[in-house]
C-alpha cells in the first residue's frame, strides 16, 4: 500500500510540472491573442496556422539561447534566484486538489498531492518564500533598474501577502478547517462562501493581482519604468523559469479561488468538475482581461490602497464575522 501511494504521489507531482509548465507557455498564446483582440491588433498569426506554433517557437529559442551571466553579478545567487521562483510556485501546487477524486482501472485516484490539514497555511507561506526569487535575482544583478524592481517586489509582496492572510481568516473562521478540501465539503451543504463572505472576496482577489505581479500592480517589472525589472540581466532559460512561476502562479490562484470562495467541484461529479475548469478559465482569463483595458498605478497609490484602504477592511470583515459567529 505504501508503494503504491508512493509511485501515485511521483506520478501525480510529474504529472503537475508537465502539465503546467505547458500551460504556463500555452498561456503566453492565449494573453497575445486576447490582447491583440481587444486592442484591435493580430497577435500571433505567422508561426503555424493562426499563430499555433508560437508557443514551440518560443520555447525552442529560450532552451537554445546563450546563457549570458554578468560579469559583475553574485554570480551562485543570480543562478538560483530563478530556481526559487518556478520553484515555491510548483510547491504550492501540493495542496491544491484540482479535480474532484475519480476511479481509474479500479483504483481511486485523489488529484492532490498531499491533502495536509493546514493546507490554505502552507500555500500562503509557500507563496511567500516566492518573494525571495524576484528579491535575490535583482539583488545579485550589476543594475540599478534590476535593484530597483527587486526592493518594489519585496515592498509590494510583503504588503499584500498581510492583505491576503486577513482576508482569508474570515472564511477560515466559518468552515473550521485549514484545507481546501474541507473548504469544498463545506460549500456542498452551507452554500457558495462568496455570499456570506463577499468582502473577503474581493480583497483574496484584489491581493492576487499583487502576489503574481499582474497589472494594474505590475511594479516589479513595470517595462516603461525599469525595463524588465528584476530580469533584466537574464536571458535564455534562466528568464523562462522566472516567466514559468509567474504563469503557474497565475493558473494556480485560479485555482484556490474558487476552490475557497465558489463552491470548488461541487459534490465530485463530472458537472462539478467541469464548473471548476470553468471558473479557473475565467479567473485566468480575467489576469488577462486588466492587462487589456487597465493602466498600472503609482507605487505610492499600491501602498496607500493595501495599508490605508485593504487591510482596515480586512480587519473589520474579520471583527464582523466573529461578532456574527459569537
Amino acid at each position: 500500500m505504501e508503494t503504491a501511494y508512493l509511485i501515485e504521489t511521483v506520478i501525480k507531482i510529474v504529472v503537475i510540472l508537465l502539465i503546467f509548465s505547458a500551460l504556463a507557455g500555452i498561456g503566453t498564446y492565449f494573453e497575445r491573442k486576447v490582447l491583440a483582440f481587444m486592442q484591435r491588433r493580430l497577435g500571433p498569426t505567422n508561426v503555424g496556422p493562426y499563430g499555433l506554433l508560437q508557443v514551440a517557437a518560443d520555447g525552442i529559442k529560450l532552451f537554445t539561447k546563450e546563457d549570458i551571466v554578468p560579469t559583475n553579478v553574485v554570480g551562485r545567487i543570480f543562478k538560483i534566484a530563478p530556481v526559487i521562483t518556478a520553484a515555491t510556485a510548483f510547491m504550492a501546487a501540493a495542496a491544491i486538489p484540482f479535480l474532484p477524486s475519480f476511479t481509474l482501472f479500479g483504483y481511486e485516484v485523489h488529484p492532490i498531492v498531499a491533502d495536509i490539514n493546514i493546507g490554505i497555511l502552507y500555500i500562503l507561506g509557500i507563496m511567500g518564500v516566492g518573494l525571495y526569487g524576484p528579491l535575490l535575482g535583482g539583488m545579485a544583478s550589476a543594475n540599478k533598474f534590476a535593484l530597483l524592481s527587486a526592493a518594489r517586489g519585496a515592498a509590494v509582496f510583503i504588503s499584500y501577502e498581510v492583505v491576503t492572510g486577513l482576508s482569508i481568516l474570515a472564511p477560515i473562521m466559518m468552515v473550521g478547517s485549514l484545507s481546501l478540501i474541507d473548504f469544498n465539503n463545506y460549500q456542498i451543504d452551507n452554500g457558495w462562501i462568496v455570499f456570506a463572505q463577499p468582502v473577503a472576496f474581493i480583497l483574496f482577489w484584489i491581493a492576487a493581482f499583487a502576489e503574481t505581479g499582474r497589472t494594474p500592480f505590475h511594479l516589479i517589472a513595470n517595462d516603461h519604468e525599469i525595463i524588465d525589472g528584476f530580469g533584466t540581466e537574464y536571458s535564455g532559460m534562466r528568464w523562462g523559469l522566472f516567466f514559468i512561476g509567474e504563469y503557474a502562479n497565475m493558473f494556480f490562484i485560479s485555482f484556490v479561488i474558487p476552490l475557497i470562495f465558489l463552491g470548488g467541484y461541487g459534490d465530485g461529479s463530472l458537472l462539478g468538475a467541469l464548473a471548476l475548469l470553468g471558473k479557473v478559465a475565467f479567473f485566468f482569463f480575467f489576469f488577462l482581461w486588466t492587462r487589456a483595458a487597465w493602466p498600472d498605478v503609482r507605487p505610492d497609490q499600491l501602498m496607500w490602497l493595501c495599508w490605508k484602504v485593504l487591510m482596515p477592511i480586512a480587519v473589520l470583515n474579520i471583527l464582523i464575522t466573529a461578532i456574527v459567529m459569537m
